[in-house]
């Protein structure tokens, strides 16, 4: 994967010096965004509802922070392929006679307040918040990714802010409110189906950037890139997670999709580049 001299977004905020509160306010899409990460982590869905209730507290504060050599070239790395996925949708939207509204990066470490979804945390893992349209990424998921899923490669944190800007076009589409209105009208089980598909989606998208990546923007992608990225789609599967950490898996509790169904999205994604062809709503074998 060559990135290196590849321009710099100007929407990456680098909030590494804030610390965030305790409270994280549920309800609305941020809420089910932001659980939903949690569950990809691994984490016991009604354990986790219930830890972030119980906190209370919220402080907000500009400290000092050290960053490393290597936290550096990660800020500069998630800024280009940022503005690879700007140059990407950009194009993608002009070509249907509309305006791409880009979403913000902002980086963080352990705890930071949002604009829409309350405090995230790192152990929730990379998040989309549609109160403030803003991906929210602690760069310790980059070493996650390679020690706790076995996601090798730069490509794997590629994918990972491909597949955030993902949920960012659901919501620009509108994906995101229909998803979330279902939940009340359904069980806990039945609304799982409705959130693997809409992560399905978002690895789909993060496929059509892949696709046009290396042609629109400064990021030049290799086919070996593209294994990575189905490879670190496979990583972050439900049934790896789960097996993971248990030794068995459990399919009526799935969020995000099998290791197999991940990998698929993103490959079709990458070998269509057409939008259009990614309705996971619509795929029987996901009924």
């Amino acid at each position: 994967m060559k990135w290196q001299g590849g321009r710099n977004s100007g929407n990456v905020e680098d909030r590494r010096g804030m610390s965030g509160g305790q409270k994280l306010t549920l309800g609305g899409v941020g809420g089910v965004i932001v659980l939903i990460i949690g569950f990809l982590m691994g984490g016991d869905p009604s354990e986790l509802l219930n830890q972030v209730q119980q906190q209370g507290g919220v402080a907000t504060e500009q400290g000092e922070f050290q960053s490393t050599p290597e936290e550096d070239r990660l800020v500069e790395f998630a800024g280009v392929v940022l503005t690879s996925t700007e140059d990407v949708w950009g194009a993608i939207f002009r070509e249907n006679g509309k305006s791409y509204p880009v979403t913000k990066l902002s980086i963080y470490r352990d705890a930071l307040e949002t604009g829409g979804c309350g405090v995230g945390r790192s152990e929730f893992g990379p998040f989309y918040c549609p109160g403030d349209q803003k991906i929210y990424l602690d760069l310790s998921f980059n070493k996650e990714l390679n020690t706790r899923f076995g996601a090798k490669g730069e490509f794997a944190l590629a994918y990972v802010i491909a597949h955030e800007v993902g949920h960012h076009i659901q919501n620009i589409f509108g994906v995101l409110n229909q998803t979330n209105a279902m939940r009340a009208k359904m069980s806990e089980t039945e609304y799982n189906k409705i959130s693997v598909m809409t992560e399905l989606q978002a690895d789909f998208y993060a496929g059509v950037w892949a696709h046009h990546a290396t042609k629109q923007s400064d990021v030049k992608l290799t086919y070996d890139d593209i294994v990575e990225g189905m490879n670190a789609a496979a990583a972050v599967g439900d049934d790896h997670i789960q097996e993971q950490a248990t030794g068995q898996s459990h399919p009526e509790s799935f969020t995000h999709g099998t290791s197999e169904q991940r990998a698929y999205w993103f490959k079709k994604g990458y070998e269509t580049g057409d939008v259009n062809q990614g309705n996971t709503f619509k795929d029987p074998s996901l009924q």
